[in-house]
């Protein structure tokens, strides 16, 4: 029998209490905009932060085989499919999770897309080849499963009655997601995974193996610098998706959508100010700009409030 069996469920407020924790200390970015939401909404998107890190964190264990870490990952889904019916679980992940789907009507296939993203890494069979993408259109589908789906959750929480809004949250997710892509290619490369396209290589005349076994800290140079801002004006194009989104949420949740959206778009301009330089170290916007957008985040939300 397993622990969740026998042991005891913890209420919502302590479930919640161990998801806001879990955010605050590794959501970095996202975790600026939960603060500018209003207390019930925060909760939720603590829990499905918690929920995604958790996944992350399994698909993610090297010192596991990919082979083993895709059977815990299968256990995980089924544990989690049968706290989602009901069953009683001592996690207090599953446990804020399934509040939070259940108060705000998310569909569990979001969920399950949200799994899928993580374990696309993990479907690679040989181990000694580079994880790589041909196409846009295939790294388009692994940013809608790792980012798209998680803006389409976020939506729900943030509360919208627009359809168009679905497709602007969609495309809001792949400008983060080609973002985080762009600061992390060093680091990406280091595990034997290259984002960028194939074919946006070829095109800009940069071989694969220089992303791969380049020496530690070497500057880009001008073919890899052309590409690094072939994909950094793909993600701007998206960035106009977010601003179109911002007024078909409900008033109360714009301004946290304006702080993530400020911060991430911030990351981009930091990375295009170095020069699409993501080698010698790693970017990242300074937490005082966080702080001051923040700052202008919670007195939108307070004129939110006042105004309604």
């Amino acid at each position: 029998m397993s622990t969740a069996a026998i042991s005891a469920e913890p209420s919502i407020e302590q479930a919640y209490a161990q998801c806001r924790a879990i955010a605050k200390r590794e959501a970095k970015n996202f975790y600026y905009a939960f603060v500018a939401l209003p207390e019930p909404r925060r909760n939720a998107i603590c829990a499905i932060y918690a929920y995604m890190r958790r996944a992350d964190d399994l698909a993610d264990d090297e010192s596991l085989s990919r082979d083993e870490r895709m059977r815990q990952l299968d256990g995980w889904r089924t544990e989690w499919h049968a706290v989602s019916r009901g069953a009683e679980t001592s996690d207090p992940v599953f446990v804020a999770t399934r509040d939070a789907i259940q108060r705000f009507r998310i569909p569990l296939t979001l969920l399950d897309e949200l799994v899928a993203g993580t374990t696309m890494d993990l479907e690679h069979t040989a181990t000694d080849h580079p994880d790589t993408y041909a196409t846009f259109d295939d790294l388009y589908r692994y940013c809608y499963l790792v980012a798209s789906v998680v803006g389409l959750v976020c939506i729900r929480i943030f509360g919208y009655s627009d359809p168009r809004a679905e497709k602007l949250a969609e495309e809001t997710g792949i400008a983060f997601q080609l973002t985080n892509i762009l600061r992390d290619v060093a680091e990406d490369a280091a595990r034997n995974r290259v984002y960028l396209p194939l074919e946006d290589l070829a095109a800009h005349n940069v071989a694969l193996d220089s992303l791969l076994h380049r020496k530690g800290g070497t500057p880009p140079n001008a073919d890899e610098r052309a590409l690094l801002a072939d994909i950094a004006a793909r993600a701007e194009k998206y960035y106009q998706s977010a601003k179109a989104l911002l007024p078909l949420i409900d008033r109360e949740s714009r301004p946290a959508l304006w702080v993530l959206v400020r911060i991430y778009h911030r990351l981009l301009i930091c990375i295009r100010r170095a020069n699409y330089d993501v080698f010698s170290h790693r970017q990242s916007v300074p937490t005082f700009m966080k702080l001051e957008i923040l700052a202008v985040g919670m007195m939108r939300m307070g004129w939110a409030r006042l105004t309604k």
